[in-house]
């Protein structure tokens, strides 16, 4: 209104001009009518020029500025998240060639695990039989055995084994793992009171959850403590008679652990491996008493005889 006092050439102003009482110059008035303004005329001591909005410009005025306004913001939103994507992409991009790079390394490294290894292993064979049983030869074999473990747990955190399925029979599964664990603990009692179970599902990842929670059930138990292994319901259940978990719900994050023992990776390996096959795991834990490890197999087929007494 100010800048069409000067030229008069708005054309949706009506303009008046009304004797001075009390209206203050160059304010902005409002009413049910529209809008007023008033400004003085050169020469002029009793009147002042009145410019009048009626109502329904003003609503027509209201509405565009809205709309500019909306998609001013809109626009302004766009470009902000497009420039925020490709700063992201850019600035994310050396560090997602860096990842690549190590997980490649890490590959290649486990590749090269499988030469010494193998050597270690024969010479250990041919040492037994040459000097017969020995501590020191055994505490080798053990070692061996657990960079072994280490090497598949690196190899499991690594691929993504959820597509890959084949009929696994579970109990004998069980009895590899336990036959694996009893070398190192032979004072833990493994109990399987399952008669017989096939299942659809990835073994290789299978048989590393399996193998983590019986190490730690074994690892973290009571001396001449047990294991029972049981099926009920569509779950597989894992009961130690161990130390129990101070907070069950942290033990599945990385390199968490409440022990001096070990890193801190494997129920969180176990974790991510579930997660991939789609298995809901539970884990219940009383201190002194035991734990409890629960695997929900309900999302695959499965072929089950009744539990053993």
């Amino acid at each position: 209104m100010r800048v069409c006092s000067f030229d008069l050439k708005c054309s949706e102003f009506k303009i008046d001009f009304v004797a001075i009482k009390d209206q203050e110059l160059y304010t902005l008035y409002k009413s049910e009518k529209g809008l007023n303004s008033y400004f003085p005329i050169g020469g002029a001591n009793d009147f002042y020029m009145q410019m009048h909005l009626n109502i329904q410009n003003y609503h027509v005025e209201i509405s565009d500025i809205k709309s500019n306004t909306l998609l001013e913001l809109l626009a302004t939103i766009i470009i902000v998240l497009l420039l925020s994507v490709l700063f992201s992409l850019f600035s994310l991009s050396p560090l997602r060639k860096a990842l690549h790079l190590t997980q490649e390394f890490i590959k290649d490294i486990l590749h090269d695990f499988n030469t010494p290894l193998s050597s270690l292993r024969l010479n250990s064979y041919m040492l037994k039989k040459e000097i017969g049983e020995n501590e020191k030869v055994l505490r080798i074999e053990q070692g061996v055995e657990n960079i072994l473990s280490l090497q598949e747990n690196l190899k499991a955190y690594l691929y993504n084994h959820e597509a890959q399925k084949e009929s696994v029979d579970l109990v004998k599964l069980l009895h590899d793992n336990i036959a694996l664990m009893q070398k190192n603990h032979e004072d833990i009692s493994f109990f399987i009171e399952i008669k017989s179970l096939k299942i659809e599902i990835n073994k290789d990842a299978l048989s590393r959850i399996i193998n983590n929670i019986l190490s730690n059930a074994a690892k973290y138990n009571k001396k001449n403590g047990k294991i029972t292994i049981t099926y009920e319901n569509n779950r597989l259940n894992f009961i130690d008679t161990g130390k129990g978990i101070k907070n069950p719900s942290k033990i599945f994050n990385r390199f968490y652990k409440e022990q001096d023992r070990g890193i801190g990776i494997g129920l969180h390996i176990v974790k991510k491996l579930c997660d991939e096959l789609d298995i809901d795991i539970q884990v219940q834990s009383a201190l002194g008493i035991g734990s409890t490890f629960s695997l929900s197999l309900k999302h695959y087929s499965q072929t089950a005889n009744t539990l053993v007494s």
